[in-house]
């Protein structure tokens, strides 16, 4: 199947959800100011691009149940082309998209009542796109006017996220392929950090965060990535503890872990990678104690990823082994905190372990799906939270399926409080893989970096 006709079915499959009276409106996103006289650079709406393959701004997809689709984009200008780049246009628009129709940007709002006329439900992506229920009202009231004539108005607005999440939370063979490309991209990027890493330090070289940065962007860029996927996380000792902690200029200093979370784009698909490492690549007694604890969540996590099992699975999987692992260092006191299942019962573990093992991943890093299984919305079961004390309501978790990404991405966080072992201070570590369901279990795209300790070192040195 050629590219365009991948877009083609995927509209198609949208017309037939949307019911043949139904129009859906789906805009890119918006060019943004980034300081005076210079936009931060544009990157198209996902849900957009996932129909269309068009990465210009300026630019709406309209889609009718009847299956035709219409396209709104910037027209052909010469002059401005000089400045900004050569734009496809209108004209080209249809062979090149295999759309149906297209027309200027600048004709929409003359053009969309008429679209909308005897439509019985209007689709579009709610709380994605400031003012656009506005722009909505605005052509619904245009039809409004018009209804003495014999105009018919849309009776119905319907959330188009809820069918593209669904469509989007499966990937097709197409963006498996980009996505593990991109898996591998990011990878080889992770090895040239680490590499480096050590290099400068045997040399007796001053190593910054943002010199390691630098290595993964152009690793990234290197082989056709576009952008990160999303900003880079280079933290060097204490910083690994701050879970969204940017890359700065922190010094990486010698006997030190390094933990970067980094992964590019590729053609509209997001790779998403941990790794902890020692910056002179030697770990340390404590640091591999930890981090062998932290490897062993996640291959238990992994283990349970597969079709049939619940989203949760690999958290509570890799929580168990974490937990445990924290009793068994000292981490936790056993005396005070009891046996493993109450401190999973209590969320003892939360204090160094305060996030999920995974999420979903796709077009965006943190990528669109529902985490409740839909067949099975109305069995509500409610409990008290251990830590917060609030009520919380529980819904079964999604069933997995082939063809759902995740990552799996267990960690342990030491921050520096009494009763702590001091010997682990300020070590953070998070291992991070992307993990496509597969028939049989999972396949880990973003295994070409080195995860056990010895094949670190190794690498390293």
């Amino acid at each position: 199947m050629n590219t365009i006709s991948i877009y083609q079915q995927r509209r198609a499959d949208l017309a037939r959800q949307i019911g043949v009276s139904g129009i859906a409106l789906i805009p890119t996103a918006l060019e943004r100011p980034r300081n005076r006289d210079s936009d931060f650079q544009f990157r198209h709406d996902s849900y957009f691009y996932y129909l269309s393959g068009f990465k210009e701004p300026r630019a709406w997809l309209v889609l009718t149940g009847d299956g035709r689709s219409t396209l709104f984009c910037q027209p052909k200008d010469p002059e401005r082309e000089i400045w900004d780049g050569i734009r496809l246009g209108p004209q080209a628009a249809p062979a090149a998209l295999g759309v149906d129709a297209a027309f200027s940007i600048d004709d929409m709002d003359d053009r969309l009542p008429a679209l909308l006329d005897g439509c019985d439900a209007v689709w579009f992506p709610f709380a994605t796109h400031a003012g656009l229920e506005t722009r909505v009202d605005g052509w619904l009231t245009q039809l409004r006017s018009r209804v003495r004539y014999g105009a018919l108005v849309p009776q119905g607005v319907r959330d188009l996220c809820a069918l593209l999440d669904e469509m989007r939370l499966v990937k097709d063979a197409h963006e498996l392929a980009i996505m593990r490309e991109a898996a591998q991209i990011s990878a080889q990027a992770h090895v040239r950090a680490m590499k480096l890493s050590a290099s400068l330090l045997r040399d007796g070289q001053d190593v910054r965060e943002f010199h390691l940065e630098a290595e993964l962007l152009h690793e990234f860029r290197r082989h056709g990535s576009q952008y990160p996927a999303y900003g880079s996380i280079v933290a060097a000792g204490a910083n690994a503890c701050v879970l969204h902690y940017r890359a700065d200029d922190g010094q990486i200093r010698d006997g030190e872990l390094v933990l970067i979370d980094a992964g590019c784009e590729l053609d509209g698909y997001a790779s998403d990678i941990t790794r902890t490492f020692p910056a002179n690549g030697r770990f340390s007694g404590p640091q591999k104690t930890l981090y062998d604890i932290v490897l062993a969540s996640q291959k238990a996590a992994v283990a349970v990823t597969r079709p049939g099992a619940r989203f949760t699975d690999p958290h509570d999987a890799a929580v168990k082994v974490l937990a445990q692992g924290m009793l068994d260092v000292g981490l936790l006191d056993r005396n005070k905190v009891g046996t493993l299942d109450d401190v999973i019962e209590k969320r003892d573990y939360f204090q160094f372990y305060m996030h999920r093992t995974g999420h979903w991943l796709g077009m965006d890093v943190h990528d669109c799906g529902a985490y409740t299984e839909p067949s099975e919305l109305g069995q509500v079961s409610e409990r008290k939270d251990a830590l917060t004390g609030q009520t919380i309501r529980n819904r079964p978790a999604r069933v997995l399926r082939a063809g759902m990404v995740l990552t799996v991405e267990p960690g342990i966080y030491v921050r520096p409080a009494q009763g702590v072992p001091e010997v682990f201070h300020n070590i953070g570590i998070r291992i991070e893989d992307d993990a496509c369901v597969t028939e049989q279990g999972c396949e880990l795209i973003s295994r070409d970096v080195p995860v056990e300790t010895a094949e670190i070192e190794a690498l390293m040195r």
